[in-house]
């Protein structure tokens, strides 16, 4: 698939991650649409970067977690550029607990972690399905996480929303195809404001530093280069679908010793 003159949704890209893959891709010719729940300051300055590679820009505000807005967010989608080629799920959120806190986390904790984590992301597919099929090569990527494989990150809720939001991509892989493919990346520990914010800047030092350590590659995986995986899978991947790609410099290596 080439991304030059396609167009792709890319949710919660007014920072982070999602605003790393819209300016790349916008970088590579593909028009975008910044889409925010709060901060429309960043999702206004993510288009003006986007806008200077010659593309077109849309911002819109929409809460995945609300059906309707995923259905609003879609049809402004189609009315501005009448397609939809490429559709990231990457808006997300957390509660941090620590895993051992049991009592730290209650149901409203879960509801709303997989209202915006796995929930969103099915509504925003099912809204943009028919466009996606429309073209005959839609790509939908969901922006999970190694919590949902190893059952760490900043809370049990988060790593069960996204351990369920990588089930939920193989599933729609099986019915999505052949007009769609559907695969899910799964960062590790992700350098940037949104880890410093939620564990504070000395726990954050010093868990980037173990991290980096443990990792083959002595790395930790930044907003943009997980933007370059997800660029990947969508003009290198035509045969890939249903699959989660790890991004961690390989720390997932030594979260179990081997046995002799």
């Amino acid at each position: 698939m080439k991304l030059k003159d396609s167009v792709a949704i890319v949710t919660g890209s007014s920072s982070g991650i999602g605003a790393a893959v819209a300016r790349l891709f916008a970088e590579h010719g593909c028009h975008v649409v910044i889409n925010f729940s709060r901060n429309e300051t960043g999702a206004r300055a993510v288009a003006s970067d986007c806008e200077q590679y010659g593309v077109k820009a849309l911002v819109c505000r929409a809460d995945v977690s609300e059906d309707a807005d995923c259905r609003a967010l879609v049809d402004e989608t189609l009315a501005q550029f009448g397609r939809i080629d490429i559709l990231v799920n990457n808006a997300g959120t957390t509660k941090f607990c620590n895993h051992g806190d049991l009592e730290g986390l209650d149901k409203r904790d879960f509801l709303d972690l997989y209202a915006i984590n796995t929930v969103g992301p099915f509504q925003m597919t099912r809204a943009a399905e028919t466009a996606l099929r429309a073209n005959g090569s839609g790509h939908i990527i969901n922006m999970a996480s190694i919590a949902g494989l190893a059952g760490i990150g900043s809370s049990i809720a988060y790593a069960a929303s996204k351990g369920a939001l990588i089930t939920m991509t193989r599933s729609l892989a099986r019915v999505m195809g052949p007009e769609v493919r559907v695969n899910a990346v799964c960062p590790g520990f992700v350098q940037g404001e949104w880890l410093k914010k939620g564990l504070g800047e000395d726990k954050y030092d010093a868990l980037l530093a173990k991290t980096k350590g443990a990792a083959p590659l002595n790395d930790t995986a930044s907003p943009e280069s997980v933007a370059d995986v997800c660029l990947g899978l969508i003009v290198g991947g035509d045969l890939t679908t249903g699959e989660t790609l790890l991004i961690d410099g390989g720390a997932h290596l030594g979260m179990a010793p081997v046995r002799r």
